[in-house]
């Protein structure tokens, strides 16, 4: 009797707990770190471009709630449908925002265009059948040299402070090899960066369908345009993707009478699996960023989007687009690693640890450990943010 009133107990315990995360998980980014009980600022921005990106940030430890002293900046981006809240979500003790600012770090938390908490733009309408179009046109490249400028900038101004620490995870690590690469002048606004499966070169893709995808990405993104479908994994009311309701309705189903799209649309359905299992977050992101990283996939570089000859002639004045320079970084570099990436391989990440001058590759011990594992996993404390935080007091 005492062992089955035992298990209802833990029963009960389990579903309030369960409870208690889901309200959690519906709060904003800035209500959430406020919830768990740390100070907590927020931002709105409107890059160049008339994007709205929000900026969190927790100034202080949760002990040090009135202690107004100044401290040391670590700005963290998130990776590709993500948000600031990937920083957040293994508990107060675990995740990587929490932890640095105990450790005494002023934490700012940026939020790329299209994402949950920068959904905005001033004049068109994601959503709207009208303006989305406008709306999606982006690729990471955008994100690098738009967005991440004007939140670094004004993290810096608004601290009065001339250099900050950077974490990126996945993407969060491509838009700072090419900021870097693209504005050099942006490396002396960095003291340190940590990037977690960043990744830059794709020459060794370890994930065998993503790869046959990428080989036809092109088409796949013509056939979304097609569509109407400019985004990718964003959230609908029923918290399925836009791409993943679309490709079941009764006008794809005709379409895959055709032979000829038949095993497109299986394609597509199938690396939208590999997507799901892949990635974190319920953040929007763009079919073309997708497809920037697939032309990279296929082509072995690492370079800005291809928009066919003529308009590459257009945009670029040559055939082809340019590369990303990343001997041109100079920043004190760590690129952290797993041999569990299914998105990432190791011989990409030491290439690219050889090609920049100050920068050393860290495997982590976990031979399992993941690409999203870097964010998700309770273990990631011991095995990478430890290490992390520590190099980052050495600087102080």
């Amino acid at each position: 009797m005492l062992g089955n009133l035992s298990l209802v107990a833990l029963l009960v315990c389990a579903c309030a707990a369960s409870s208690i995360e889901e309200s959690r998980s519906k709060l904003s980014t800035h209500d959430r770190i406020r919830a768990d009980g740390y100070p907590a600022q927020y931002f709105d921005l409107i890059t160049d471009d008339g994007y709205i990106l929000q900026v969190n940030r927790i100034p202080r430890g949760k002990n040090d709630f009135f202690d107004f002293r100044k401290r040391p900046v670590v700005f963290l981006q998130h990776g590709l449908q993500s948000s600031a809240n990937a920083f957040l979500g293994i508990g107060v003790d675990t995740s990587l925002a929490y932890n640095l600012a105990d450790r005494g770090f002023d934490v700012w938390i940026g939020n790329a265009r299209g994402v949950e908490n920068s959904r905005r733009h001033v004049l068109w309408d994601p959503d709207s059948d009208v303006t989305k179009r406008h709306f999606w046109d982006f690729t990471f490249e955008e994100i690098a040299l738009i967005d991440l400028p004007r939140m670094i900038d004004f993290a810096l101004a608004h601290t009065r402070q001339d250099k900050l620490h950077y974490v990126g995870h996945s993407q969060g690590g491509t838009v700072f090899l090419i900021l870097n690469s693209r504005k050099p002048e942006y490396n002396d606004k960095f003291i340190s960066a940590h990037l977690l499966a960043g990744v830059g070169y794709q020459n060794h893709f370890p994930n065998w369908i993503l790869t046959q995808a990428s080989a036809r990405v092109d088409e796949i993104r013509a056939l979304t345009y097609l569509l109407g479908i400019v985004e990718i994994l964003g959230p609908s009311k029923d918290r399925k993707s836009n791409l993943e309701v679309t490709l079941a309705t009764s006008a794809v189903a005709e379409i895959e009478t055709n032979n000829a799209l038949a095993d497109l649309i299986s394609l597509i359905k199938r690396a939208m699996d590999e997507f799901s299992r892949a990635k974190a977050g319920i953040g929007g992101a763009a079919i073309k960023q997708y497809a920037h990283y697939g032309q990279n996939i296929r082509d072995k570089k690492f370079r800005s989007f291809d928009h066919g000859i003529l308009g590459n002639l257009a945009r670029y004045g040559s055939t082809t687009p340019p590369e990303y320079d990343i001997k041109k970084i100079t920043v004190d570099l760590t690129m952290h690693y797993t041999l569990g990436d299914v998105l990432l391989s190791e011989a990409d990440v030491l290439e690219m640890a050889n090609d920049i001058p100050n920068c050393k590759a860290r495997r982590v011990a976990r031979s399992d450990f993941s690409h999203t594992d870097f964010v998700l996993a309770r273990d990631s404390k011991e095995l990478v943010y430890d290490y992390l935080i520590d190099d980052l007091i050495r600087r102080k």
